[in-house]
């Protein structure tokens, strides 16, 4: 058994989440997302690709064993259903079906589900991303387009504010600290 990441390992993988990130950031969407040129019912259309994508990774589950990695807290399935009926799109699996490029991405991740290495890698990206980043967007979508507390609970964790730095350091170390099987894969 191997663990997810030496010290070299985790040093790497926090350069290229970053450069994966800041790529993303750099994107036309995002940009227009966080730059207010969008609307409130284009966020929703965005809230409600991301619905599709965390029903398929949630669908995994915990692992016995490994609660740091897969604290309930950090599902957001519920929370994007909420939110996304906050939004006056309760129908939103009709209203807004997965774009093939979602529903490609969802597809990957029921594949990949028993690989841990390639799926904690998403699991990994997705919620620090959440974490991090996506504090500013909510700050972001309710300056722009009035989106109230109600709509944004996908962003909001039950963490205190002052413990984010800790919790994603205690989440980092304990995917660094996970066993998983020596082979690895792309993801």
């Amino acid at each position: 058994m191997l663990h997810a990441a030496d010290a070299s390992g985790d040093l790497r993988q926090r350069a290229r989440s970053r450069r994966f990130s800041r790529a993303a950031e750099s994107r036309g969407y995002i940009v227009q997302l966080i730059g207010g040129e969008l609307s409130l019912e284009e966020y929703t259309r965005y809230l409600a690709q991301f619905g599709w994508v965390y029903e398929a990774l949630e669908e995994r589950g915990s692992r016995e064993g490994d609660p740091a990695v897969f604290d309930p807290e950090l599902a957001r399935s519920a929370a994007i259903e909420a939110d996304l009926a906050a939004l006056g799109a309760a129908d939103w699996r009709t209203a807004h079906p997965p774009l093939p490029a979602t529903a490609e991405y969802a597809a990957h991740l029921r594949t990949i589900s028993g690989d841990d290495v390639r799926y904690l890698a998403h699991h990994y990206t997705r919620y620090r991303g959440d974490l991090s980043g996506g504090q500013a967007i909510a700050r972001l979508v309710a300056r722009h387009y009035g989106a109230t507390p109600e709509q944004l609970g996908f962003y909001r964790f039950e963490i205190a504010d002052d413990g984010v730095v800790r919790y994603k350091r205690g989440y980092r170390e304990a995917m660094n600290d996970l066993a998983l099987s020596p082979e690895r894969s792309t993801c």
